[in-house]
């Protein structure tokens, strides 16, 4: 802690002490000041290009952190290195130095440089053509992005020219991979790549980019480079591991972070209950995270600190901006109210500048924004970060905090809580968000759902080898394909076969396989109005999220679908604007396939099994309700659907009706109890593994046709799984004690969103039993901690 007199703590208690002036009925249930941190300096490599170490010290860095120091000189060594430290800790010098020192001294050098946002690549690219301009030896780097935004007569050029270009994880499959032999120069000449923000990388989306930078690495072999690759992360847990597993081959961690931070005060909120509202089965609804939000901004704003809030969607990012100039306007500064503005994705370019300008040069006082402006942006001067909900992971938490104070000075941070069980965990256990490391990120680039689409583009890109089998882990998916007709097995390895009508050709492999996940299938939703296409989502989404009647959000406008064809795969939307939401109703059968191998069954305790299986998910959407904006139900509306087939992992546990019966739930409070289970264990599934309660679902029974037993069965919501429940076998205790946590220390009588009800509940939150739970969780806690026995026969 700092002491009382420390700027860091000053600013906190004034800001602090603002918001519950202001806001009686909510409680600020933790706060902290974290101590201010003094730098650590290293000396210049003597390889440094001395044009660039001129030009830097002129710029007031006279020497390196040690973190920096330590990346630069092991990639100039030719190490793989990831560097995880935390944000506005200056790692992109790190890996600028060796790439600019060796693009000087050989003028045929090239790097590639990877971000998973266009606002992180817009800032990095920004910085280095700045250092391109200045410095002799280096104007002929020619730095550019090669993104969605680039236009299509600029790219010849940039694929001729340019020896550091700026591109995504998207635009390295579909463009430098699936044509490769156009960027030939550039490939020959690699010597660097960058994969920056590589914590991002998780879930199936982490599979794929591991896929596609493995694919990459392959190609530039080919062509006669052997690049080093530079990983840069925030601070993670086993940042090496991570990095190995994108790329297959083993990577240096750099950690000790040498750079200075200045005090920082954490607050834990919790917004109150609305006065005479309830929801589903009666329970008490709080105030909406994004409101309070939206007036603590206000607040802060309002007392001269310079705010950024962070919100889940784009809708809520506009909203949180109107309330925020509203507030403003009822506080007596209309003045300020004009200077707050939202940013996302889904802007023009030239309007994402103009914003990252206003908000860097101080135009703009407060931002509500989506994760878009969570990466990388050096944006100076900002006191505060208001974060509305927990935003999925420990490491994107410490990322949006980390936006605030990043010149030294003190800062503000504030985590909003809303109405459900991960978020109210939190707040009531700081140390579970404050004192323990950051998530592992889990994904698995051999799920063979993912793998498959890879292995035949790999193929299309060269034939591929015994050994490229071997390193890619896919021996059964190339059986798979062989026999399916798509691969042909040739003296010198593995062909692609075109076929007519075939699902995957040469000409489609690349545009077939979805980076950010999904079936692959793109459901078309247009205005009927004009014809216009709005977007796409996948097929497997698409009954429950724009089935007919669905409320749809597109950049700020809303739409009610009137239609959906899954034979055209097209979805109709009029422009409307009720005052209301709509969520799908749905009921789910799971059924196991074949048996838990030996280490994915373990019998914690008599009568209780927990198994790490395979399972078909089958899904179909019954109807939908109409929520009121006040969190009551409006209407139940039928919907006649087809059902949706997934094939998944989950991780199941089987509780013997004995059991049960000894923690006092009788055979009649059994489905509620363990549907009361199921939701709180999902809401705390993300506290452990890097996933959202969207990417994942559950189905409880009392009697499973599988097992015989009352069975609890939680999935991941992808295709093959993304290995969060194999994260949640793995730990299964440490995952039970705390949904227990979150539901004994929830106060209310039988079950709220802050505990045990699910907004996305297929049978509309019943039966619910949150007593029986909360003898079920407590009796599994007790299970759990006893030495697990051998597998159950």
């Amino acid at each position: 802690m700092t002491t009382p007199s420390s700027p860091g703590s000053d600013l906190g208690a004034e800001l602090a002490a603002a918001i519950t002036r202001r806001f009686s009925a909510s409680t600020c249930t933790y706060s902290t000041v974290q101590d201010a941190r003094p730098a650590r300096h290293a000396p210049w490599p003597e390889w440094v290009h001395p044009g660039l170490r001129g030009y830097l010290e002129d710029h007031g860095i006279s020497s390196l952190f040690t973190h920096q120091a330590q990346t630069a000189n092991r990639a100039h060594e030719g190490e793989d290195v990831v560097v995880s430290t935390g944000t506005s800790s200056g790692k992109s010098l790190g890996y600028l130095l060796p790439i600019l020192s060796d693009l000087a001294a050989d003028p045929t050098a090239c790097a590639l440089y990877l971000t998973p946002t266009k606002a992180l690549g817009s800032d990095q690219l920004q910085a280095v053509s700045a250092l391109t301009r200045s410095i002799g030896g280096l104007n002929t780097v020619h730095p550019a992005p090669y993104d969605g935004d680039t236009p299509t007569e600029a790219r010849s050029g940039i694929r001729d020219t340019s020896r550091f270009v700026f591109t995504n994880p998207d635009m390295l499959h579909v463009s430098l991979l699936a044509h490769h032999q156009r960027w030939a120069r550039l490939l020959r000449r690699l010597r660097y790549i960058v994969v920056d923000e590589c914590h991002t990388y998780r879930g199936v989306f982490g599979a794929h980019v591991a896929l596609a930078l493995r694919r990459l690495l392959r190609i530039a072999e080919h062509y006669g480079s052997a690049p080093t690759v530079i990983l840069a992360s925030a601070t993670a847990n086993d940042p090496a591991a991570h990095a190995a597993n994108l790329l297959g081959r083993p990577v240096t961690a750099v950690t000790e972070d040498g750079a200075p931070t200045g005090a920082r005060t954490v607050l834990l909120w919790e917004p109150g209950f609305l006065d005479g509202v309830e929801g589903e089965n009666g329970a008490p609804v709080r105030r909406a995270a994004a409101t309070e939000a939206a007036g603590i901004m206000a607040t802060f704003v309002a007392e001269g600190a310079r705010t950024l809030t962070f919100v889940r969607s784009r809708r809520s990012a506009e909203l949180v901006a109107l309330r925020t100039m509203e507030e403003l306007s009822s506080l007596g500064r209309p003045d300020f109210g004009r200077r707050i503005a939202a940013y996302r994705a889904g802007y023009l370019a030239e309007d994402r500048r103009r914003l990252e300008q206003q908000l860097d040069d101080g135009t703009l006082l407060g931002v509500a924004t989506t994760n878009a402006l969570e990466l990388g942006i050096d944006v100076g001067g900002l006191d505060a970060v208001v974060t509305a909900g927990f935003p999925g992971t420990v490491a994107s938490f410490w990322q949006q905090a980390g936006r605030a104070g990043r010149r030294g000075q003190g800062s503000v941070v504030v985590l909003v809580a809303r109405d459900e069980p991960m978020d109210t965990y939190l707040v009531h256990h700081p140390e579970a968000l404050l004192g323990r490391p950051v998530e592992r990120a889990v994904f698995n680039p051999r799920n063979p759902y993912v793998l498959r689409g890879h292995v035949y583009c790999a193929a299309v890109e060269k034939p591929l080898t015994e050994a490229d089998v071997d390193a890619l882990g896919a021996h059964e998916v190339v059986a798979e394909l062989t026999d399916a007709g798509l691969l042909r097995r040739r003296p010198r390895g593995w062909f692609p076969a075109p076929l007519i009508d075939a699902p995957l050709t040469p000409d489609t492999a690349h545009a077939a396989v979805q980076l950010r996940g999904g079936s692959g299938e793109e459901v078309l939703i247009v205005d009927v109005t004009d014809g216009r296409l709005l977007g796409t989502i996948d097929a497997a989404r698409a009954a429950a999220q724009v089935h007919p009647g669905a409320v749809y959000l597109h950049q700020g406008e809303s739409f009610v679908i009137d239609d959906l064809d899954f034979d055209d795969r097209i979805a109709l939307a009029r422009p409307e604007t009720p005052e209301y939401s709509t969520i799908a109703r749905s009921e789910t059968d799971i059924r196991i396939l074949g048996r838990p191998g030996p280490d994915e069954l373990v019998n914690y305790s008599p009568g209780l099994w927990v198994a790490n299986v395979e399972v078909e998910v089958t899904d179909r959407v019954t109807g939908y309700i109409v929520k009121l904006p006040d969190g009551t139900t409006a209407d139940h509306v039928p919907l006649d659907m087809p059902e949706q087939t997934l094939v998944t992992r989950a991780v199941a546990y089987t509780i013997d009706p004995l059991a049960l019966d000894a923690m006092g739930v009788t055979a009649g409070d059994t489905p509620g109890t363990l549907h009361a289970a199921e939701h709180a264990a999902i809401g705390l599934l993300p506290l452990i593994a890097t996933c959202d309660r969207w990417d994942i679902g559950g189905v409880s029974t009392a009697l499973h046709p599988d097992t015989m037993l009352p069975t609890v069965f939680v999935y991941d919501g992808h295709p093959g799984g993304a290995g969060f429940a194999d994260e949640g076998f793995a730990r299964f205790p440490e995952w039970i004690e705390a949904t227990f946590d979150a539901v004994r220390s929830c106060g209310c009588e039988s079950g709220c969103p802050s505990c045990v009800q699910s907004p996305k509940c297929g049978n509309g939150n019943n039966p619910l039993d949150k007593a029986g739970a909360l003898k079920l969780l407590g009796a599994l806690v007790t299970m759990t901690g006893a030495t697990p026995g051998p597998p159950s026969p």
